[in-house]
């Protein structure tokens, strides 16, 4: 089985788990996506793929109950990992980032730790443009409309938009700000339907995907759920 392994210490390492559905004492669950494992792996002198030879789990997303909204959240999350990452390049804020988040992803409440995600991974990986001016003119739009549009980057004011531009609001910068001071776990609890920071989320993605030259397949997936 090939399996794609997130570490702390080299970052993403693809391997090759022989007979890993067979043997439950050395995985036993351990491979299903987004698991916190103890991994157990070596590389080899010319091969591409490390051998995993077992796994301790030490936290699985499958403990509870999994809805569809929750396994298409969680699928989110890894897609973005595996896309957004390089191979052998650790990366300890996206790491502690991941961990966070997925602890959040309890029931139905996915759209903060998702918004959360996507707008931290754009950060850390370099693509989040200034959200208080225009990437035009310059002006200052903490009191003004703002604007995107998927073949552009960064917000535009209302006199440099594009055609077929899309609003992001007041309330959803306000969102980003907030989010950008505080840990994930301090904002569990607060109201979060689809609706809010829905923008701020497509924003996000048009970014992501502009800068990796293809589409995420869970993005379109969570639009299309109904809550």
């Amino acid at each position: 089985m090939l399996v794609t392994l997130f570490t702390r210490a080299e970052g993403k390492v693809r391997g090759m788990a022989r007979a890993a559905k067979k043997s439950k004492r050395r995985f036993g669950g351990a491979l299903e996506p987004l698991t916190y494992v103890r991994a157990h792996y070596e590389d080899r002198e010319r091969q591409e793929l490390s051998r995993l030879d077992s796994c301790d789990v030490l936290e699985s997303p499958l403990a509870t109950e999994v809805s569809y909204l929750r396994a298409t959240a969680l699928a989110h999350v890894a897609e973005l990992l595996d896309e957004l990452l390089p191979d052998r390049e650790a990366n300890d804020a996206v790491f502690r980032l991941a961990l966070s988040v997925l602890a959040g992803l309890r029931g139905s409440d996915v759209w903060m730790p998702v918004t959360y995600f996507e707008l931290w991974m754009t950060r850390l990986m370099g693509y989040l443009p200034d959200l208080s001016e225009c990437t035009v003119c310059g002006r200052g739009l903490n009191a003004s409309r703002a604007y995107f549009h998927a073949l552009a980057d960064g917000l535009m004011c209302v006199d440099d938009k594009r055609l077929a531009s899309s609003e992001l609001s007041a309330e959803s910068r306000v969102l980003a700000a907030q989010m950008f001071r505080s840990p994930v776990e301090s904002l569990r609890g607060t109201p979060w339907p689809k609706e809010r920071g829905a923008d701020l989320r497509k924003f996000l993605v048009q970014i992501l995907q502009r800068h990796i030259e293809k589409k995420f397949v869970t993005a379109g997936m969570l639009e299309k759920v109904r809550t």
